[in-house]
């Protein structure tokens, strides 16, 4: 266990004890980035999401680290763009419709590594918003499953 973090009973060890699960509601997020890796491959038709369920989905998640005072930073891959970036496939619609479900800012960056991630992050920063990351699969290590 971690100190000062409550935890809930999880599912029994292999030996029969039962093992400690955290929930995110166990965790100090006050002032903290909170990386989530969610699912949102949705549908789109002529650049408008036809099915926002997956968007909607994460919505709880979010809007509680929120209300704990966290910073959101939101990664998902989106189709199969070759590994490599393609308008096409980029989430930029996703955050339109992820700052109308939420009701705030969401600040999109432009990649999901390196200077774009750090420039959104200091952007959101000042307002407590949420940054959603570029399509993971725009690197092609991202369907490789590379560690790179």
């Amino acid at each position: 266990t971690l100190p000062g973090v409550a935890t809930t009973p999880g599912p029994p060890a292999r030996d029969g004890t039962p093992m400690a699960k955290l929930t995110i509601r166990d965790l100090n997020l006050q002032r903290r980035r909170l990386f989530l890796r969610v699912d949102f491959n949705v549908p789109l038709k002529d650049g408008v999401i036809t099915d926002d369920t997956r968007i909607r989905s994460s919505i709880t998640t979010s809007q509680y680290a929120l209300d704990q005072g966290a910073l959101v930073l939101l990664a998902s891959h989106f189709g199969r763009p070759k590994g490599k970036p393609n308008p096409e496939y980029s989430l930029r619609p996703v955050a339109d419709r992820l700052a109308q479900l939420l009701g705030r800012g969401v600040v999109f960056a432009d990649d999901c590594v390196g200077a774009p991630v750090q420039q959104a992050v200091d952007t959101a920063r000042p307002d407590n918003a949420v940054v959603l990351l570029e399509n993971l699969r725009f690197h092609a290590e991202e369907e490789k499953n590379d560690p790179a």
